[in-house]
């Protein structure tokens, strides 16, 4: 089963029907055969998003959808994750990458994964293809 990585991009595009990435991520988002990573770190942005009182509760049930999913890892916060993350983030000061991107590459070069479900630049700069351009 191919495995891609999906960054919070795709989380907000997929739960919010007028998100100009909606309709492509739900494409994306049914091909089968295709596995998902994530990060507990790309889950607390989402979290963050969704923290206002009339939204907080589509998180708790999107977190409930995705851990019960068999197509679906979510990658736990580590200290040797984050490290290396923070590494990789102190070793670019070209780039605009956040710790979360810089974490999320780390991941994705562990899992050798080489597509994310998103469309922020900083993934194509790392080197990867950026599936909701």
């Amino acid at each position: 089963m191919k495995a891609v990585f999906a960054d919070s991009v795709y989380f907000f595009a997929r739960i919010n029907a007028r998100d100009r990435l909606h309709d492509k991520a739900v494409r994306c988002s049914t091909q089968s055969g295709t596995s998902i990573v994530t990060t507990a770190w790309v889950l607390t942005e989402v979290a963050d998003g969704l923290a206002g009182t009339k939204t907080r509760h589509i998180f708790a049930r999107l977190l409930q959808l995705l851990k019960t999913a068999p197509d679906v890892e979510i990658v736990p916060p580590s200290p040797e994750i984050f490290e290396r993350g923070l590494e990789l983030y102190s070793q670019r000061p070209d780039k605009d990458w956040s710790l979360t991107d810089c974490i999320s590459i780390v991941v994705m070069q562990d899992f050798s994964l080489t597509e994310s479900l998103t469309s922020d630049h900083h993934f194509e700069q790392a080197g990867f293809t950026a599936l909701l351009k």
